[in-house]
């Protein structure tokens, strides 16, 4: 696997830019490798997956936080990074749970007690990819993903179907068993988890077929995710109770849904507010005009005055995006491009000539102060 590149390489920044640096990096590249914008390109599509992931963790205060400290190792479960179920997004290593849930050093009392205790389960992160519109008014989406449940044949025993574990011969059930050692000092007394029954306490002498007496099974679990009006990219949902299974009667950890939010062709996002840019004729521009303005729902009608210049911005109030911690509807702001016409024929440039000759500079007011200013 190639080694992954550095987050502020991916965003053509240096390490230590600011959050707005970041925020016009992402913007200008994700537009660049859209999808969209490069049907059929693979290198494209790599390279847009690439920048998105970047911008997840940079953009995101704790994770730039710890990733400026430790760099990719504090998000690889491997370096013990990451926090818990943190590690990569959907690549979630399932062999150390079960390592963790029957294999396992460590001895002595505690550890026993522990092993016995309940344990709440893993959580489970999944990475899920959104259109633009989709995380603007939210969605219902069908997932699938591996997760850890008690075993259905055995219920969670390990041991066959009209069997039971038994009690341990060695520690009697307790799950321990003490040493002596002699020393110069004196008889050393140490306790340890048995080696037998692995501190369990019990023994599985005909073992479950379909766990192979683990009392815990991998399998595919799907389930339908609501995805809330309004997300952003970056963000996580948090769905209870859906991850690995507890031992021991503990509680099920929990399923972490991180969402990649896809540019979109047109708009750009910044909160609950989108942005765009809208060609207009020059003479629209002069006389003024009203224009279909695009939303991310019906086009709406828009009356811009005579004299516009490009680069002027307009709002379209509550034509944005639903904020998730507020409720409200953001706005739609608009630039006016005034776009200068190609491949006139002869009479089009006479007619702009006449137009030149009858307007002469008294109705160009900022190039008749920009000269006056240059010849000061």
């Amino acid at each position: 696997m190639a080694e992954k590149r550095d987050y502020y390489e991916v965003l053509g920044l240096s390490k230590g830019a600011s959050d707005d640096e970041i925020k016009k990096a992402y913007r200008k590249l994700a537009k660049q490798y859209h999808p969209d914008m490069n049907p059929g390109d693979k290198v494209a599509e790599e390279k847009f997956k690439e920048v998105n992931e970047a911008y997840a963790v940079l953009s995101d205060p704790d994770k730039k936080a710890k990733y400026d400290q430790y760099g990719h190792a504090a998000f690889d479960p491997s370096m013990g990074g990451g926090g818990a179920g943190f590690g990569g997004f959907g690549d979630f290593d399932f062999g150390d749970i079960f390592s963790s849930f029957f294999g396992g050093g460590g001895g002595g009392a505690s550890s026993s007690a522990r092993r016995n205790a309940p344990i709440r389960g893993e959580d489970i992160q999944y990475r899920i990819t959104l259109t633009f519109e989709e995380a603007a008014f939210g969605c219902r989406k069908d997932i699938s993903y591996a997760r850890i449940e008690k075993c259905s044949e055995c219920g969670g025993s390990g041991a066959a179907k009209g069997t039971s574990a038994e009690t341990c011969p060695t520690c009697g059930g307790t799950g321990q068993v003490r040493s002596s050692q002699r020393t110069a000092f004196g008889i050393f007394q140490s306790t340890h988890a048995c080696d037998n029954c692995r501190g369990t306490g019990k023994i599985i002498k005909t073992p479950c077929r379909n766990c192979n007496g683990k009392g815990y099974v991998r399998i595919t679990k799907k389930l339908t995710v609501t995805i809330p009006a309004g997300i952003d990219n970056g963000e996580f949902l948090r769905v209870s109770g859906q991850g690995n299974e507890g031992r021991n009667g503990g509680p099920a950890g929990d399923l972490i849904v991180a969402v990649t939010v896809r540019a979109h062709s047109i708009f750009e996002r910044d909160g609950s507010n989108i942005y765009c840019d809208i060609p207009i004729t020059f003479v629209e521009a002069a006389l003024g005009a009203e224009i279909d303005v695009p939303t991310l729902e019906e086009p709406v009608k828009y009356t811009i005055p005579d004299g516009t210049q490009t680069g002027t911005s307009f709002t379209v109030r509550g034509a944005g995006i639903v904020s998730t911690r507020t409720g409200r509807k953001g706005d739609l702001i608009f630039r006016a491009i005034v776009e200068v016409p190609k491949n006139l024929n002869e009479k089009q440039k006479q007619l702009l000539r006449d137009f030149a000759d009858e307007c002469g500079q008294r109705n160009y007011t900022k190039r008749q102060s920009f000269f006056r200013k240059f010849k000061k």
